[in-house]
């Protein structure tokens, strides 16, 4: 059963439905235009300068040099190749924030890396990130890569990138400097950001686009080493036989929705301050970190006496579509990193809840969420008293 009109779909943090104009552009290059951009005849340059248009449009849209641009399978593997690719090209260790979605996160840990501590509202302590940094260089260790993401992925909270980087180049200046902007793209400046960095990663399927491209801004000299060997793709950074309707529907995503992101961003946000408004009003529901450290889109709260996975399977129920917390490959409940690193204590980890808004949310989407929300939550307190009465 797929996402109808008669649902409410609040997990676009997960992914957003593709906007109709990418449908559009990606078709030709689907069923015409199919051939090999590596090749060396008539059909294959027809589709190698569809993947360079595609490499300028996006490049237009966050302030680099389309050659800093090069196209992978999605953002884990652009977070990978930023912090696996940084650390085998370099030699030293990776540091990032303690909330990293798990893409940047477990390469950092696996590579013998360290984190930097959060504020309760999820944004890296800059104090911390200057101490921790410090603390390596002064053990004698190098850093070869500092990740710090633009927007959390759970909570939607917002990170200074400049203030981080300012701290980089100061105390870690031969460090490359990375983000996770994956959620970031449909509420915050692109180009705001990647002027700050060395490496950026983007995801298509979070703002309208296809699923399965992804990119990596790979800028300021810096050159990790490649993950996939064999082709010679993308000036050798990433092997492999580029999509090319991917790669068009992910530009054409990404400049539809750079020209909307500010009239988009005003609409959700009253949207999400709607929603949030409703449902702390209901007891024990806390809004997890402040509104106003966050993104219009992702709307966070935790319940203090509940299962947020009972409440999930109630929603879904009802065609309210939300997530506990990211969505990870299994699909399976896991207990959230990020929550735990911002403070929250175990009950209310246990009760989290993610609503998240994107473009094709309404008013209608609300109004049902709002009164669906408060429904099964009410159902399950009176569940949970009639067993007490029962014991």
């Amino acid at each position: 059963m797929g996402v109808d009109v008669t649902s409410t779909y609040l997990d676009h943090a997960a992914t957003t439905s593709m906007h109709p104009e990418v449908v559009d552009a990606m078709r030709p290059w689907q069923e015409t235009h199919f051939a090999n951009p590596s090749g060396s005849h008539r059909a294959a340059r027809v589709t190698r300068q569809a993947v360079d248009e595609a490499r300028e449009v996006i490049a237009a849209s966050l302030g680099v040099n389309a050659g800093d641009v090069v196209f992978t399978g999605g953002g884990t593997e652009s977070d990978n190749y930023a912090i696996s690719g940084s650390v085998r090209s370099r030699g030293g260790i990776a540091v990032c924030s303690s909330i990293e979605h798990h893409a940047v996160l477990d390469p950092v840990l696996h590579h013998g890396g360290v984190t930097v501590s959060v504020t309760r509202d999820g944004q890296v302590d800059i104090d911390t990130l200057r101490q921790v940094l410090d603390g390596v260089i002064s053990s004698g260790q190098h850093i070869a890569v500092v990740s710090v993401m633009a927007v959390n992925n759970e909570v939607g909270s917002i990170n200074d990138i400049a203030a981080v980087a300012a701290v980089v180049r100061e105390v870690a200046p031969e460090a490359w400097l990375h983000t996770d902007a994956v959620q970031a793209a449909c509420w915050v400046e692109l180009s705001q950001i990647a002027r700050h960095v060395d490496l950026l990663s983007l995801s298509a399927h979070k703002f309208g686009g296809p699923k399965g491209v992804g990119l990596t801004v790979v800028s300021n000299g810096a050159t990790p080493e490649p993950l996939l060997l064999g082709g010679g793709q993308e000036r050798g950074r990433r092997s492999g036989t580029i999509d090319v309707a991917g790669a068009v529907g992910a530009a054409t995503a990404l400049e539809k929705t750079t020209s909307e992101r500010d009239v988009m961003s005003q609409r959700v946000l009253s949207l999400r301050n709607e929603l949030l408004d409703a449902l702390v009003q209901i007891e024990g529901v806390v809004e997890t970190v402040s509104r106003e450290h966050t993104v219009p889109g992702i709307a966070h709260i935790c319940l203090s006496d509940l299962d947020s996975e009972a409440l999930l399977f109630m929603l879904d129920e009802a065609d309210v579509y939300a997530s506990a917390a990211s969505a990870c490959a299994s699909g399976a409940m896991e207990s959230s990193h990020v929550l735990s690193a911002i403070g929250l204590s175990a009950e209310l980890r246990r009760g989290a809840l993610r609503l998240s808004l994107g473009h094709s949310t309404s008013s209608r989407d609300i109004d049902r969420a709002i009164t669906e929300i408060t429904r099964c939550i009410s159902l399950l307190r009176e569940r949970r008293a009639a067993r007490k009465q029962r014991v």
